[in-house]
Parts: structure tokens; sequence; C-alpha cells
């Protein structure tokens, strides 16, 4: 084995992705990676490499989601499924604290939950899914105001990230510059080769315990064609894009555009099922609800994730704010396009194509913004 420096790419065989779960492990690092449950790829924890996907890809289009055979050994050969890491970081419902009521009838003995110690080591995590984990960091970790569970666990967790070969037909990273290549955020980057004759990986080290873990395995330099094999793997999910949002005055036309006569048709559509905003990846809504026993003697406080899309969110001193379906949408595109870059520099959408996916009548984010921007320049134009 030759030593390596620091960025520096080398070559792996397959056969030593089945050494890395044990060095993660003895580490002290539980694993979370794609598995296959109740006919689709999820992320859950893993105890070895045979859990992976092995050998399956998915299918999506609007609306739609399979799962099917590749016909080969592929380790990462599938796109994305409906979760997110987010999961795992900024769970979907947690307990705050709990109460015993005491003799004299106050909650005397409250107990907060303690924050979970556990290290997780995130194994396939996708460029665009890196840049949605970088946004929650500025929600959760930012200067004024920590959520102390989730700084914990984002700190001492190492990022496995792989490049994308292929692309779900919901997909439009490469228009939000947030994919397909990983670039940044990683511990290691890893891009898988299949041809005819050699199934292999470029591996790159991010960080110094990235490097750390590459030199427990076995590995050599990598070839001018194994490079060129990237470049085309890469190249080759860009391809496989048949969606993109055009983000030129993004922010000032969705302001603008706040009347535009196309939420009206939105509405007939859009059933309000919240479904977009829970597998959304950078979506960060949460509400606070207390429970007790029958006694009342016992009480507990629940985190759980909520959405802009339910009636209760915007309920204000008896009423709620957004009462249509329309401006319940309206809400969450223009926060996730425009808003967003004033609260946190950067745009809330990575370009994942979840929210496509998992809509039960198929509405289609990139679509609806070219809606806009065309019954704009009918109004403009008197066209309409």
């Amino acid at each position: 084995m030759s030593q390596i420096n620091f960025l520096q790419k080398v070559r792996i065989d397959r056969a030593q992705i089945d050494t890395l779960f044990p060095s993660l492990k003895k580490r002290g690092y539980s694993l979370i990676g794609p598995k296959i449950s109740d006919g689709a790829i999820i992320y859950d924890y893993l105890d070895s490499i045979e859990e992976l996907p092995i050998g399956w890809t998915d299918e999506q289009e609007a609306g739609t989601y399979r799962i099917k055979q590749r016909g080969d050994q592929a380790l990462f050969g599938y796109s994305l499924g409906p979760h997110s890491w987010k999961k795992f970081l900024f769970p979907a419902r947690k307990k705050v604290w709990q109460g015993q009521k005491t003799s004299d009838g106050n909650f005397k003995t409250i107990q907060e939950i303690a924050t979970q110690s556990q290290r997780f080591a995130f194994i396939g995590v996708r460029a665009c899914e890196l840049h949605a984990i970088h946004i929650q960091d500025q929600v959760f970790m930012n200067k004024q105001y920590q959520d102390a569970e989730y700084t914990h666990k984002r700190t001492d967790n190492f990022i496995v990230a792989v490049n994308c070969g292929q692309a779900g037909k919901t997909c439009f990273c490469s228009s939000l510059n947030t994919g397909p290549k990983v670039s940044q955020g990683y511990d290691l980057v890893l891009t898988e080769i299949i041809d005819d004759a050699t199934h292999y990986f470029v591996v790159e080290s991010g960080s110094e315990r990235g490097l750390e873990v590459l030199h427990e395995l076995s590995f050599e330099s990598v070839s001018n064609s194994d490079l060129e094999a990237v470049e085309r793997c890469i190249e080759n999910a860009i391809g496989q894009m048949s969606r993109a949002i055009d983000t030129t005055d993004i922010k000032e036309f969705l302001y603008r555009n706040y009347d535009n006569k196309r939420w009206q048709e939105l509405e007939k559509r859009c059933l309000t099922c919240a479904n977009c905003t829970m597998v959304c990846p950078t979506c960060f809504c949460s509400k606070v609800e207390d429970t007790t026993d029958l006694t009342g003697d016992y009480a507990e406080r629940w985190q759980t994730w909520d959405s802009c899309f339910t009636m209760d969110f915007s309920y204000i001193h008896g009423g709620s704010v957004r009462v249509s379906t329309q401006s319940r949408y309206r809400q969450w595109l223009v926060h996730k396009l425009a808003s967003w870059i004033d609260q946190f520099g950067t745009s809330g959408c990575v370009g994942c194509g979840r929210c496509i996916t998992w809509c039960p009548v198929g509405i289609d984010l990139t679509e609806e913004v070219k809606a806009l921007r065309l019954a704009e320049w009918e109004a403009i134009n008197g066209k309409s």
C-alpha cells in the first residue's frame, strides 16, 4: 500500500468497502445508510454491507416511485428515496420533558430528556443532500439560537458521500449548482465505477479523520482513465436530468407575483397533504404538544415536525392566517425559493426532486415556476 496525501484521489476495489464498515464501527459510529424496506430504498441503521440495496435502483416520476433490479451489483445505483438525513439529525418526533405531579399539586419533578450521545456515520450521502444538511446547519447551529441536540449530533458525525452516477427523472440539482458532484462537507467521497470487467471505487478524503480511515483500506493510485471514468459518471447523471429551475431574479420574481393567477390553478390540484414538506431535506418547521394521562398527574412535552400546509400552522389568536389552499402552497414555494434567501443567504431548495416524486397528484415545483413566469409575461403583454 502506498501513502497518500490529504485530498488525493485513490482507487480501491469493491471488496475494500467490506473493510470500511468495521473501520467506522470500531471508532464508535452507528452506521446509517440505504437499505430496502416496504418497497422503497430508505435510510436506516446498518449492521453490514449486505444490507445495502445491492443491485437495485429506483424509477421516479411526478407522483410515481418504484424500485427494480439493475442487472449488476452496484452498491449505490439508485438516486433518492423518501427519507432524508434530517430524520436522524432533527427527528420527526422527540420528547422534550416529562413531569410527575407532587403531593402538593405542583409539577416539581420535571425531567428534561438528555441529548443522545450516539455518533452517526452516514453512508451514501449525495451532493444535494450535503447541501441540505448545510442549510439546516444554518437553522439549528447559528450563533444566536442553537438546538443543542442537533449541534451535538452534527458536530461528531462522519460523512461518506457518493457522487451520483445516475439521476432520477425528478432530479434538478444541476440547475441549482447543488450536484450531482460532491464538492464539500464530506469525510470520504466515493465514485462507483462498474464496467464489463471491473467494479471499483475512486475515493477522496475530505478531512483528517477521513484520511485516517482511508489508510486502513488497501488502495492504489488512480490512472487518467479512472479520473475520466469519474467525470463520465457525473456527466451521465447531469445528462439524465430533464428538469430545471430558472433561478434568474428568482427572489424578486416571486415577491412581485404574490397575486399571480397561477396560484388559483394550483389550488384546484393541491391536497394540502404536506407530503412535500415531510420528504423535503431542508424543511425545519416543528410544533410542541403537551400531553397528560387521564388523572392529570403525569405530563409530557413532545416536539414534532409541522408543515405550512396544515390549517393549524398559521393559527393565531382564534383563527388561521392562511385558510385557503393557494395561500398555503404559495407560502411554501415562496419561502423555499425566495424568503429563505433573506433569512439564511441561500435557497431552501437543493433540487432533490422528492417533493415532485412524493406528491400524490404530481405537482411539479419546476413546472410551477415556469407557469408563474409565463403568467407574468402574459399579464405584462396583455395575453391573459
